[in-house]
């Protein structure tokens, strides 16, 4: 007895799943999964754990907790430094840090996942410009090295930077490591911040503040000694 013959799909089927799989399609996805992260996570407010605590959860199982809702809330373009002085209010400097960090990576992960996937096939036919093609090779060529700088820098957005180097030909290992070694200092600093915010005139707070303002001078010089090189360039 022969077998029945398999219906091939018809050309409307065809197109309709080429439109699904198509770059663009797939980018208007990812934007569309991040305004509704956004809007969620602007609802649910996660500031409010600094007033409010964590709810009737403790020990290990809090800090894991935690440290999955840190990642999907960096994803969601939280800001960092929210999380990260929550996480010292909540489980002090030692869990606190290791659990932001984690939470970092977490996060990183999933925004460099989704822009890979969604949002690289149809954003780097549009890398045509000198600095964006510069930007381009630098992160691919040199990912490690490029990654641990812009988390080095407190002046680049976290999340933003994730989706830029998802765009690039940067691979997954040096990208999460560079995010885990050049994102410690600072959050390390707004952890210890935190654990110590109801003694503002202890040393572990005066200093975890020093060092928040001194990156972030640091930063301001370093940005404005780069647009003045810019502006010369441009004029010679």
């Amino acid at each position: 007895m022969s077998e029945p013959a398999v219906l091939s799909p018809g050309p409307a089927e065809s197109r309709k799943r080429a439109r699904l799989l198509s770059p663009w399609f797939r980018l208007g996805l990812l934007v569309l999964l991040l305004v509704a992260a956004g809007v969620t996570v602007f609802a649910l407010r996660p500031e409010r754990l600094l007033a409010e605590g964590w709810p009737q959860l403790s020990g290990g199982t809090a800090v894991v907790l935690f440290s999955a809702a840190y990642g999907l809330c960096t994803a969601a373009f939280v800001p960092r430094p929210i999380l990260n002085v929550a996480a010292g209010a909540l489980f002090g400097a030692p869990a606190g840090t290791a659990a932001a960090v984690v939470g970092t990576v977490l996060g990183s992960a999933a925004s460099f996942g989704l822009g890979r996937l969604l949002g690289q096939d149809a954003l780097r036919p549009l890398l045509r410009g000198r600095w964006l093609r510069a930007a381009d090779r630098q992160l691919s060529r040199h990912a490690f090295r490029s990654m641990m700088a812009v988390r080095l820098f407190p002046g680049v957005p976290f999340a933003a930077a994730n989706y830029c180097a998802a765009v690039s030909r940067m691979r997954w290992t040096p990208f999460l490591l560079a995010t885990a070694l050049g994102s410690a200092p600072a959050t390390a600093a707004y952890v210890i911040a935190g654990s110590h915010a109801a003694t503002p005139t202890s040393p572990a707070f005066l200093g975890a503040m020093a060092f928040i303002a001194v990156t972030g001078l640091a930063a301001v010089v370093v940005a404005w000694r780069k647009k003045g090189l810019t502006r010369r360039l441009s004029r010679s």
